[in-house]
């Protein structure tokens, strides 16, 4: 393991913020993972959140602790172990998306700035097996890695007030999905009828870092036909064991 890394160090009264190698890495999310598993069960009998970002976790004790420096000697003992087991026990989902115009807001800016058409921009986004690296900026708000190169673009200079709930976009060399409505910049290509999260599910959302997503193109009216089989309960989110 790198020397410089991971890097331990104290985020307030109540948590530890631990950071790793900056690269945003599959390998890397695999020794993460690797690490958020042990200190899941390092501090399985104390009442702690532990989440992770790209490339750091984050530790918070639901209280104050008196010397947040007393934990760091069995941190420093627990990232001595060099022996990272690949986890395959992921699940790839299947998540339907509708790039009409009605839901494409930025189709045609993206295919004018990138110079691909609309058509080859929806069969470079349905692709590839993306992989989910973390969940944040909202509940359910997947950060996804594998975006092909020819589909990256800046964010918006001036962000949209309002996205609409089920919007997908591209931020970058990211593509996720607004889980609800909210304020955002990321180019706008369709719509998912899926529901990413709902607080009275346990878990609230199905996906977790690690897993993997592949979107697949649904017509407006298979859009509809979703929302009408979810209002039943009759339609079930495609996913499958992973395998990779």
């Amino acid at each position: 393991m790198n020397k410089e890394f991971p890097r331990i160090m104290k985020m307030g009264e109540r948590s530890i913020l631990i950071e790793f190698e900056p690269e945003i890495l599959p390998n890397g999310l695999e020794k993460l993972l690797f690490f958020k598993n042990k200190l899941e069960n390092l501090y399985s009998e104390v009442k702690v959140e532990v989440i992770n970002t790209y490339n750091s976790i984050l530790i918070t004790y639901l209280f104050n602790i008196e010397n947040i420096y007393s934990e760091f000697p069995a941190l420093d003992e627990l990232f001595k172990d060099t022996n990272i087991t690949k986890n395959n026990n992921f699940t790839l989902f299947h998540i339907p998306v509708c790039y009409h115009e009605k839901f494409g807001l930025d189709l045609d800016f993206l295919s004018t700035q990138n110079k691909v058409s609309n058509s080859e921009i929806i069969s470079l986004h349905t692709a590839p097996i993306y992989t989910v690296y973390f969940i944040g900026f909202l509940p359910g708000f997947l950060y996804l890695g594998g975006l092909d190169k020819r589909l990256q673009i800046s964010r918006k200079n001036k962000p949209r007030l309002k996205v609409e709930k089920g919007a997908v976009g591209i931020g970058e060399n990211q593509t996720g999905i607004y889980p609800k409505s909210s304020p955002g910049g990321w180019q706008i290509i369709g719509n998912s009828p899926m529901e990413l999260f709902d607080k009275n599910s346990n878990p609230p959302c199905q996906i977790s870092a690690g897993d993997k997503v592949r979107f697949y193109q649904v017509s407006m009216e298979e859009y509809d036909q979703i929302l009408k089989e979810k209002r039943t309960g009759k339609f079930q989110l495609k996913s499958e064991k992973y395998n990779g």
